[in-house]
């Protein structure tokens, strides 16, 4: 995408098809008259009075408690500068949405027009009431130093200047694993500090306080070491100047221990590296070019352990892995202040969730077969669902602990259930699914690449580096429409009915009457069908000429999915095809089979479906825990409807009794925990929290599917097509853009999944 296109593409991203990335939502009833009489007045006037009795009780009837404020006055805004708080508002709600997409915190974003310090802290302590919390960004230093102590020591709700600590907590985590790994102490190592500005003096305080001595440290600004002599330097700065003369960085990392980065990219020579002792660890965080390149680094010094603030290398220092997860804890146990032993709390939490067994979902959508701490894993990774469970109840016991909890928490398994109820409506499934994806890309046929829609998401698929395109369909149209979109990548285009590919068009046409000859179809017959791009699109894949197909836009779903099952044999050991949806439920991921091929399976067809529904989730990290779905309970109906479903549950419950499955069971039983327990203590599925569900026939299951995707709005990925020997997926009728990104997504996992299996068979 050419650098217009992009611009494009980011403006129109904030302002459709609503300006902004947030929005208010309300929590309470409001159909009736009665229940807007309870809002507003004269109800209102109830918990108005209870506050006014006891202020602490806005905890009890309004937002307050999970309401944090994200404030600025946009005086350095990313790498932009000073653009003012208007220009920085966009931001504002950028980490609005990632607090509420990571810890569940809503967010007012308030932009405060002012540069001087006084001004903007009464602004600030003038709106606290409204919050649990303050979250300071894009502050300038030194000022945002002052407005931070200030704002910490006059009021009586958590303040935090992410910039400064966010950085600090994360790179002080992963500098406890990296010590462990060089095998050095903290009090022993020498540090070079490359930056003085305030993430950087942030980050060297909490070291400071980890056990690095101040006299180890050398700090540079852009203009050199730091002295003493320097008048130009604040008191903050001055901590960490040193008497006598100046040296240059090159000097200064001749044996050092530790190299930290927080200035500008490719300062850090190969030479200078090679100057640094045994094990060297290098924290390279600028962006979007560190100090060293991580690969030069790594071929430089095969020793060095080494983190930069990039998600496409290892031990991405990322604040996302902090701040949310603080706030929670501070905002759960309503924290008067986040104070150093939270942050440090924080800290420590991060170091040892990063020496835990990771998760199957972690591995998974890092393609890694185990992920285990070691040089190329040393914080955990921003994907890792465990984060709010681990750093959140530590900092919260740590706010406990030190005396500013003013609501302590008594059941912590109670708690920790709650921060994972918290996290089921996320959208982490799909960042898990496109992830895992651009680990190794492979080559996906969009077979309806003429279509504007279509062609917009082999474009991001190619921009993510989700996935490498090949575009069939007319070559003038699309070539139109990529230059409508501004996508100048060079990629293959392919014309199934040109005279160009009559070769290729004979050649396939050749291969599928081979194998279909006894089955009615003459070679005239097929060298029709090659003209048709869904057929010359399976042979592709077919002939190993692509690694995945994925169509299905402009056709309805039969017309698309015959040609298919046509040419594409089954998977080795499978007895039919079926497709799963996968829901991105407010419950978490959920599966549902089958939902576009099967239209009555029988009960061993149930079974099948059953299995490789199982095999998919897991594919994706998930422990399936599956629900045989009618509209009966456990035999209350002896129709053979029902009974189809229950002779499944018995072959598998028999032959499988490793899998957590149970039915036959309404699906309100299903779901609902609580009356299944009540009702149903016996059945395997009590105490569990089902994410599979199998139907009983396809229109139930399409059905479903296609309610919650339009009455709830839950996502939907597929139908993933199950059973198949080759990665193929079929879009829905006018699927969106998104959806396409997402399926091609789940093509080239089938297709590294298969590639796997297709090794190990091989050895």
């Amino acid at each position: 995408m050419n650098k217009e296109s992009k611009k494009r593409e980011a403006l129109q991203y904030h302002a459709e098809p609503t300006p902004g990335k947030i929005q208010v939502v309300p929590t309470k009833k409001y159909a009736t008259q009665r229940d807007l009489s309870l809002a507003y007045s004269p109800g209102v006037a109830e918990p108005c009075l209870e506050i006014a009795a006891n202020v602490e009780d806005v905890y009890k009837y309004t937002a307050k408690g999970n309401l944090v404020a994200v404030i600025s006055n946009g005086t350095a805004v990313l790498g932009l500068g000073d653009i003012g708080p208007e220009a920085g508002k966009p931001v504002m709600e950028g980490k609005g949405l990632l607090f509420k997409i990571f810890a569940d915190i809503d967010v007012f974003d308030i932009e405060v027009d002012t540069k001087n310090v006084e001004e903007f802290i009464q602004t600030v302590k003038n709106i606290a009431p409204t919050f649990g919390g303050i979250n300071l960004e894009d502050i300038k230093a030194p000022e945002s130093f002052e407005i931070e102590r200030r704002l910490i020591e006059e009021l009586n709700i958590p303040v935090m200047h992410d910039d400064q600590h966010g950085t600090a907590i994360i790179s002080s985590a992963a500098l406890i694993n990296a010590l462990e790994l060089a095998g050095k102490k903290a009090e022993d190592v020498k540090v070079v500090v490359s930056g003085a500005g305030s993430a950087a003096i942030a980050c060297t305080d909490l070291y400071v306080l980890l056990g690095v001595k101040v006299e180890n440290i050398l700090m540079f600004n852009s203009k050199g070491l730091l002295t003493k002599d320097n008048p130009s330097l604040s008191e903050l700065q001055l901590k960490y100047a040193v008497d006598g003369p100046k040296i240059e960085l090159a000097e200064a990392v001749k044996g050092a221990d530790v190299f930290i980065g927080l200035s500008s990219g490719d300062i850090l020579s190969s030479e200078m590296l090679l100057s640094m002792k045994k094990n060297p660890i290098v924290f390279a965080m600028a962006n979007p070019n560190p100090e060293i390149d991580y690969n030069l680094a790594v071929q430089t010094r095969k020793d060095v352990i080494m983190a930069t603030g990039r998600s496409d290398f290892p031990n991405q220092v990322n604040n996302v892995l902090g701040f949310p997860y603080i706030f929670r804890g501070a905002l759960d146990v309503r924290a008067t202040k986040i104070n150093e032993a939270m942050k440090m709390a924080a800290v420590k939490a991060l170091a040892i969730l990063a020496k835990e067994p990771v998760p199957e979902q972690v591995n998974v959508a890092y393609g890694a077969t185990k992920l285990g701490f070691g040089q190329e894993y040393i914080i955990p990774k921003p994907f890792d669902p465990r984060l709010i469970t681990v750093v959140a109840p530590a900092v919260a016991k740590a706010a406990m602990e030190s005396g500013v909890a003013k609501n302590p928490i008594t059941d912590w398994a109670a708690y920790e259930d709650k921060l994972r109820e918290r996290m089921g409506n996320d959208n982490k499934m799909v960042r898990l699914i496109t992830n895992r994806a651009k680990l190794d890309p492979k080559r996906v046929v969009f077979a309806e690449a003429d279509q504007l829609n279509v062609l917009k998401a082999a474009q991001i698929v190619h921009e993510d580096g989700i996935g490498i395109p090949v575009l069939l369909g007319s070559r003038e149209t699309i070539l139109e429409l990529k230059e409508e979109l501004g996508f100048d990548a060079d990629l293959e285009i392919i014309d199934p009915k040109t005279n160009e590919e009559e070769a290729r068009r004979n050649r396939f046409a050749n291969s599928y009457w081979e194998t279909r000859e006894r089955r009615g179809v003459s070679l005239l017959d097929a060298q029709k069908f090659m003209r048709e791009r869904n057929y010359f699109a399976a042979m592709m894949v077919n002939e190993g000429e692509a690694d995945a197909l994925v169509t299905g836009y402009s056709r309805s779903y039969p017309s698309v999915v015959k040609p298919m099952l046509q040419l594409v044999e089954k998977a080795h050991g499978a007895s039919l095809v079926a497709t799963a949806n996968m829901m991105l439920t407010s419950r978490g991921p959920m599966f549902l089979s089958d939902t576009a091929i099967n239209i009555n399976p029988s009960s061993e067809d149930l079974v099948n479906i059953a299995l490789m529904t199982a095999k998919t989730a897991k594919m994706f990290g998930i422990e399936p825990v599956i629900a045989m779905v009618s509209y009966s309970n456990f035999g209350s109906s002896s129709h053979q409807n029902a009974s189809k479903v229950r002779d499944a549950v018995a072959y598998l419950h028999k032959n499988h009794p490793e899998m957590v499955v149970d039915g036959e069971i309404q699906a309100d039983f299903a779901l609902n925990s609580e009356m299944l327990q009540e009702k149903f203590p016996f059945s395997k599925l009590a105490g569990k929290k089902v994410n599979t569900l199998i139907f009983p026939n396809l229109e139930s299951a399409n059905i479903t599917y296609k309610l919650m995707k339009e009455l709830n709005k839950s996502a939907s990925i597929g139908p993933i097509m199950m059973g198949m020997g080759k990665p193929v997926h079929i879009f829905q009728l006018g699927a969106s853009v998104e959806e396409m990104v997402n399926m091609a997504a789940i093509a080239v996992i089938d297709a590294q999944e298969k590639e796997i299996k297709k090794n190990k068979l091989a050895q």
